[in-house]
């Protein structure tokens, strides 16, 4: 009989555990960021960093990991200007968000890359180290917004 009570408080404190881990991973760490303007940058070509118009702006950060921000905007800049003045980022990859964080689906802003119906640019250069910030952009003006480890780190 007492075989059955230690069964039991171990499923129920692993139980326990793991319901846990799930919510700091998914909850607890996030916050919302007020994300203003100047946080949706470009890199001009050659050149550094710059503010691009960018309205309806939404966006999550954690400390506990550089690459845990996502953001989501939109913006009325075509995707002409866009390549004659940005930087373009070779090899994103966007990065899965909170399901709760709805503005943001990874795979629908992967597939518009890999069929060119969304472009990716260079946001900023080793804004942690090892990390970039991405930045992509749909025909239709919406835009999405993730740090992604770069080369030096994927060596």
């Amino acid at each position: 009989m007492s075989g059955k009570i230690i069964a039991g408080g171990i499923v129920a404190i692993a139980f326990a555990v793991g319901v846990a881990i799930y919510y700091l991973q998914v909850y607890y760490y996030y916050d919302d960021v007020s994300a203003e303007t100047e946080d949706i940058a470009l890199t001009l070509i050659g050149g550094s960093p710059e503010p691009i118009l960018a309205e309806n702006i939404e966006a999550i950060n954690a400390t506990s990991s550089p690459i845990r921000y996502r953001a989501c905007f939109t913006t009325t800049l075509s995707h002409a200007m866009l390549t004659e003045t940005y930087e373009i980022y070779d090899g994103a990859e966007p990065l899965v968000a909170p399901h709760w964080f709805k503005c943001f689906d990874a795979v629908e802003v992967g597939t518009a890359l890999e069929e060119g119906r969304a472009l990716a640019f260079l946001g900023q250069k080793d804004l942690a180290h090892g990390v970039d910030r991405v930045v992509a952009i749909h025909e239709d003006g919406r835009g999405f917004v993730w740090h992604q480890v770069n080369e030096e780190i994927k060596k």
